[in-house]
């Protein structure tokens, strides 16, 4: 007699299970790897060096460049005397982000707004990146950098790309370990 008019499937359950999960890696391949987030940097700068800066800020907006954030730093002076109030200002600008890039020139070192921003980054929890206009170690840094051991990055986008990541998830590290 002739055979039946049904199908018939010689997988047990486990081929099922093993079908899908081959199915699940395969998928998990053609996803898109997860992008890195976009880290918000306070840059903290000398004025003198305002069109370095500004070339670094351009940098960061070039499609065709590693260095990839969003500046919350200040963009004009405060028009005030009063240092309590640019102070003020300073901490909302740093408290909006979770890296503080300290862009160290010729003459940073001698600046006590910079050294005190540095200082005021790190007290309020966040991540700090020193980063040298030019590839010169013989170029001052701050006191605050050296005295709190801040990594200093020649001006190469992927270094600095990596120090700034590195800043962001050794503070959100530090913020999990003590409960914030």
């Amino acid at each position: 007699m002739g055979g039946s008019g049904g199908s018939s499937s010689s997988y047990q359950p486990n081929d099922v299970e093993k079908l899908e999960s081959i199915a699940r890696k395969e998928i998990e391949k053609k996803k898109p790897p997860q992008e890195t987030p976009r880290r918000r940097v306070f840059i903290s700068f000398q004025n003198e060096d305002l069109n370095e800066v500004n070339l670094f800020r351009g940098q960061a907006k070039n499609e065709d460049s590693e260095l990839d954030f969003i500046d919350s730093s200040i963009r004009v002076p405060f028009n005030s005397e009063n240092a309590e109030y640019i102070k003020r200002g300073i901490r909302d600008r740093i408290d909006h982000c979770s890296v503080t890039v300290v862009f160290v020139g010729e003459k940073t070192h001698e600046s006590e707004w910079v050294d005190w921003e540095i200082r005021e980054s790190i007290k309020r929890g966040k991540g700090v990146v020193a980063v040298r206009s030019r590839d010169d170690p013989s170029i001052k840094v701050p006191k605050a950098i050296t005295e709190n051991n801040i990594k200093v990055v020649p001006w190469k986008h992927a270094k600095i790309k990596d120090a700034i990541e590195e800043a962001a998830i050794n503070r959100t590290n530090m913020e999990a370990a003590n409960g914030s």
